[in-house]
């Protein structure tokens, strides 16, 4: 006798639990596409984690430098200092803008985050290059010129004494021009040296009045000093323009992650409307 299969698999309404079947496949095979479409989510999120303590660090770092300024009677300029709290603080926004934005797939958050990141990093690029000649040669210019005009050393006020202290005892060094001879007889302890290669000994040859058989740094002050100068002020100008390009980075993530998150919507959209067709999108 014959085998018939069940009507249920036959066809008629019996299909319908296949057709059930097969809509939880395409289902599940949905999530994984639209799970590859926002492949930048974490590697976004992560990038601006890192952003956020950055500036948080340096948010810190301006708070104090600020305070220390405001207690030693130190005069800055205003517009600098809210100039570095705008930046600051508005990078931490910029980042908690484009965290949320990306968690929660709101694309006109992230649209917020790329406008900031933009004008942002045009104007830290911009402004690096205008001012690099700027900084690196007139300023350093102007501070060797304050220094020099500290000589003679011997005859020099108490402030300036301090502060010459201050850059002997740091770079180990004596005097600014002519070594420990800008002291005359007055060599300061700040020039006593107990490391033999950077010392001399004063014997009969040095300074009249000086003591005999001291040992003193041989370095004079002021080329370390404007060398120290240009290595920190090249240092600030690259922190700068490196985090130009950390902007940029951000900003092509953000705009890249709000085409995924447009065509995630896009396919649920088609899902929903029973219009989907496997591999068409």
């Amino acid at each position: 006798m014959p085998f018939h299969p069940p009507a249920q698999v036959r066809g008629g309404r019996g299909e319908e639990p296949l057709v059930g079947w097969q809509s939880s496949i395409m289902q599940k095979s949905s999530v994984v596409v639209v799970a590859d479409k926002t492949s930048l989510k974490r590697p976004f999120i992560f990038a601006n984690a890192v952003h956020m303590a950055l500036c948080f660090f340096m948010l810190r770092m301006t708070v104090v430098w600020h305070r220390d300024l405001i207690q030693n009677g130190k005069v800055v300029s205003g517009v600098s200092i809210v100039t570095m709290y705008v930046m600051e603080v508005g990078c931490l926004l910029l980042s908690v803008i484009g965290v949320f934005g990306a968690c929660k797939g709101k694309r006109w958050c992230l649209i917020l985050y790329a406008a900031g990141m933009a004008a942002a990093s045009q104007t830290i690029i911009i402004r690096t290059a205008l001012s690099y000649q700027d900084v690196y040669e007139k300023r350093v210019v102007r501070e060797e010129s304050k220094l020099l005009a500290m000589m003679p050393l011997s005859a020099t006020s108490k402030a300036n004494r301090t502060l010459l202290y201050s850059i002997q005892e740091e770079f180990e060094c004596c005097g600014l021009v002519d070594g420990y001879k800008d002291w005359g007889s007055s060599i300061p302890p700040s020039c006593n040296c107990q490391y033999p290669g950077k010392c001399i000994r004063l014997r009969g040859s040095a300074t009249i009045g000086a003591p005999k058989n001291q040992y003193i740094y041989r370095e004079s002050c002021l080329p370390i000093y404007v060398s120290e100068l240009k290595l920190a002020f090249s240092l600030v100008m690259a922190i700068q323009f490196g985090s130009g390009i950390f902007w940029i980075i951000l900003l092509v993530m953000s705009i890249k992650l709000m085409g995924q998150i447009k065509r995630k919507q896009d396919f649920l959209a088609l899902l929903q409307s029973n219009r989907y067709v496997p591999g068409a999108f």
